[in-house]
């Protein structure tokens, strides 16, 4: 039996797949080398007590920050959209 371009088709699709996620281990490896994960880089640390000093009007010390990996704005607007299709 010869091979059907259908399973051509699925045999590239395999190939592909696999180069991308050769490539994208190669990203995020690349990307943990410079941003590692759960580590706030000091020009961020600068700038949020910058700007709280600015909101605060004085030199402000901050004790803690907590890295988020949600958007709250994609929170927000989830809750909205779930609120907006309220029974009555």
């Amino acid at each position: 039996m010869g091979e059907t371009p259908a399973d051509a088709s699925v045999e590239e699709l395999r190939t592909q797949v696999a180069a991308l996620a050769e490539r994208l281990s190669f990203l995020e490896s690349r990307m943990d080398a410079f941003h590692p994960q759960d580590e706030i880089p000091q020009d961020v640390l600068l700038a949020i007590s910058a700007a709280c000093a600015a909101y605060l009007g004085h030199r402000a010390t901050i004790k803690q920050v907590h890295l988020r990996r949600q958007s709250s704005w994609a929170s927000q607007g989830r809750t909205d959209v779930h609120h907006s299709h309220a029974i009555r």
